[in-house]
């Protein structure tokens, strides 16, 4: 990077399950800086046929934010949008058939049996590469009625894309999830769509991260007050967020944590073996083509769900940095529960539902909260472990070290429990690793590392720019 360039500032659009936020980034000669404009809140809507997301309060969410982050910094030279996987939109010509399904809505198992009628997960798997997940999008495909009737899919953050710059596209690294992506040429398998009921036609033109989508409609330039182009990033959340991630070594593996925790190493070639189906192990792409060869581990939700549901039963908010300092003193001999427990995936009385799990498995759950918590950390970290030394295997890379990115990064106990449980080293941080990662892909794009910057160069700056904390194994 040019030492005497100015900083150059773009727009993060990033929706996680449970909050979207609207970022400015600041990139520079050693400069990597991130300020918050806007904030809103998301989540499931329950509606007569199951559970949605608000997309249109999420639009005009994300409109106010750019308009804000335009007012403060209006040397702003794109626009970048992540957010979570699987979920979709459908459209006939440019309006929405309904309003898009919540991945935790019940309908996937009816989807899930039609598929497998079908295709047998087995040669799935050999076809797309990903793990078993009930929520797949062509799981929920095959359950939605309005299927036949839509002309074009759209990814959640691609529909968002769409409603800015009218751009009927599928970034690629979010396709990857929908399991109607090739894991070999890494294009729309049309003939398993087809053979599953899902019209070829449906399915957009792929663009790969640092591409330009489009520019903002003009009337949507005129209310955030820039005529800005829209450019793909890695617009599956984890795929920015493993962008940031400072990785050094083929043995560094990464989780990447919040209401879900995504435990991995990034690959160069498909591991498509039965122990890797077996094992759950799924084959993500990243930025520049890389696989995020991962497997999904339920993460804070455990702990974000109990607190509302204890917060509900007490009538008034709970300090969870408290809790959680409560939960570090508390005895760390508690009893272990499997966190990936489909009883534990739905909302509602998480305590409840965490404490049946823990008695099925003949074990007595602690009555007090802080130990409670201690239980829920240690389960994770558990399963944080497991996966990490199952990725090991599967891959023959011995690990070295892992990089803890993302919201729980800044949950002490959680690192230094997975650093024990794995016996290896826990980098933790950046905790901004998504909006980070959705900058830096706009960066390069705009010339901000030079010709052809190789994702090397853009993770050195996060190394430069965000140093982890440390968290060495006890044991």
């Amino acid at each position: 990077m040019n030492a005497a360039a100015r900083p150059r500032a773009f727009a993060a659009v990033d929706l996680g399950a449970t909050s979207g936020r609207v970022m400015i980034g600041r990139v520079g000669d050693g400069m990597l800086e991130l300020e918050q404009v806007a904030r809103f809140p998301n989540g499931p809507v329950p509606r007569a046929d199951g559970l949605h997301w608000d997309l249109e309060a999420l639009v005009q969410h994300v409109i106010s934010g750019l308009a804000e982050a335009v007012r403060r910094e209006p040397a702003i030279e794109s626009i970048g949008i992540d957010t979570w996987a699987v979920d979709y939109g459908l459209l006939r010509g440019d309006a929405l058939l309904a309003e898009p399904f919540h991945y935790r809505d019940e309908r996937g198992a009816r989807g899930v049996e039609a598929v497998h009628a079908r295709v047998p997960f087995a040669e799935l798997y050999a076809r797309n590469g990903l793990q078993f997940l009930p929520f797949t999008t062509l799981y929920q495909l095959a359950a939605d009625e309005a299927t036949a009737q839509a002309e074009t899919l759209l990814l959640i953050p691609d529909l968002i894309a769409h409603r800015l710059t009218g751009a009927c596209v599928a970034e690629r690294t979010n396709a990857s999830t929908t399991g109607l992506l090739g894991v070999h040429d890494r294009e729309w398998d049309l003939a398993l769509a087809e053979r599953i009921g899902i019209p070829g036609r449906i399915l957009p033109p792929l663009v790969d991260p640092g591409e330009r989508i489009g520019r903002l409609l003009p009337a949507l330039a005129a209310r955030i007050g820039a005529d800005l182009p829209v450019v793909a990033v890695g617009s599956h959340d984890t795929a920015s967020a493993v962008a940031a991630a400072p990785l050094a070594s083929p043995g560094a593996a990464y989780i990447s944590c919040g209401t879900w925790g995504l435990v991995g190493l990034e690959l160069t070639d498909p591991v498509l073996t039965d122990a890797a189906r077996d094992a759950g192990f799924t084959h993500e792409l990243g930025v520049d083509g890389r696989i995020r060869f991962l497997h999904n581990v339920t993460g804070l939700w455990l702990l974000s769900e109990s607190v509302r549901a204890w917060e509900a039963e007490d009538g008034s908010a709970i300090d969870l940095p408290m809790l959680l300092a409560e939960a570090a003193a508390a005895a760390p001999a508690v009893p272990l529960f499997d966190a990936n427990d489909e009883s534990l995936s739905a909302p509602g009385d998480m305590p409840g539902r965490i404490a049946a799990v823990v008695r099925a498995a003949g074990d007595e759950p602690p009555a007090d909260r802080a130990e409670f918590v201690r239980m829920i950390v240690e389960s994770i970290a558990q399963a944080f472990a497991d996966a990490l030394t199952t990725a090991s295997a599967l891959t023959g890379r011995r690990l070295d070290v892992v990089h803890l990115i993302g919201g729980g990064a800044l949950n002490r106990l959680l690192c230094q429990a997975t650093a024990d449980r794995a016996g290896l080293p826990v980098l933790a941080g950046p905790v901004e690793a998504t909006a980070l990662g959705n900058v830096l892909v706009q960066a390069r794009a705009a010339g901000a590392f030079g010709a052809d910057a190789p994702l090397e160069t853009v993770r050195d700056l996060v190394r430069r720019t965000h140093r982890p904390v440390l968290h060495s194994p006890r044991h």
